[in-house]
């Protein structure tokens, strides 16, 4: 079963984040466990984000969390953040395009 992670976020660094999100992709090259990200701006919440992010499983998303890149992208992202992440977790019961 599919697996998506959301992070909700807030921040006035965003192509900061995203140049951190590009090179976590580059050092995880190989080894990372994402099938797929979506990162999307609110339309009325200045700063607001949220990020989906998909494996093909919990335990996929598990082994993705434990890469050392994964945790210095984390303890850097919430350096560019304003507030705390929210994580949230959902296993994918419908996926049609």
């Amino acid at each position: 079963m599919s697996f998506v992670q959301i992070l909700e976020f807030n921040t006035k660094r965003a192509a900061e984040v995203e140049s951190l999100m590009n090179e976590w992709r580059t050092q995880t090259e190989g080894k990372r466990h994402v099938q797929r990200e979506v990162v999307a701006k609110h339309r009325d919440r200045p700063d607001h984000y949220v990020a989906l992010v998909e494996f093909s499983s919990y335990e996929e998303a598990q082994r993705n969390s434990r890469l050392p890149e994964t945790d210095r992208f984390n303890a850097h992202m919430v350096k560019l953040c304003e507030g705390p992440i929210k994580f949230s977790d959902y296993d994918v019961i419908r996926d049609k395009s």
